[in-house]
């Protein structure tokens, strides 16, 4: 009875598991949903420091706060990423990790982190402008996967204005913002 009663609950953690695989691999976005882009994307605007409000949870910021981008131009069109954050919290020690970014489109970048291994096309990352404000203060960036996704801005906090705005566009490309979490700054 007890070797049925195994069995049978190692049948349905299996089962479980192997539904629950796709839908952890698929992301935080409805992929069915067509994503837009900031076409008009200003590169020369978009370069500099900037911080992180909220991202969707994702393995390689596990445990950051304070986390920022400082972007600034690379010859032949690239674009450096430095990408900081404290670990375990705001005062944590400092990681950072340093990466290229080139347009792939009109507000699509790739971006790599690994150097020796920017000749393999796989190995650079999705990065798309979803959306920037006006005053270039405030940006929204998915991958069309969508296991990743953040609010950026130029300044530690934003108001709650501008965060409903920001969720606005991931909703609008099909991201579920239940999963968002907010980045602690300071």
């Amino acid at each position: 009875m007890i070797a049925v009663a195994f069995r049978s609950t190692l049948a349905a953690t299996l089962v479980a598991l192997t539904l629950a695989a796709p839908v952890q691999a698929a992301g935080y976005r409805d992929t069915d949903v067509a994503m837009t882009v900031q076409e008009d994307l200003d590169l020369s605007r978009y370069l500099g420091t900037w911080y992180e409000i909220a991202r969707f949870p994702n393995r390689f910021e596990q445990g950051c706060a304070a986390v920022t981008a400082e972007y600034s131009p690379l010859p032949k069109d690239r674009i450096k990423v430095v990408n900081s954050c404290r670990k375990g919290g705001v005062t944590g020690p400092l990681e950072t990790a340093e990466g290229v970014a080139r347009v792939a489109g009109p507000g699509k970048l790739e971006v790599s982190f690994v150097s020796w291994l920017r000749l393999l096309p796989f190995t650079w990352g999705d990065y798309w402008v979803l959306d920037v404000d006006a005053d270039y203060q405030v940006a929204v960036i998915g991958t069309p996967k969508g296991k990743q996704g953040w609010i950026l801005a130029r300044t530690p906090n934003i108001s709650a204005t501008e965060l409903e705005a920001a969720k606005a566009v991931l909703r609008k490309n099909g991201y579920d913002t239940g999963a968002l979490e907010m980045v602690p700054q300071n």
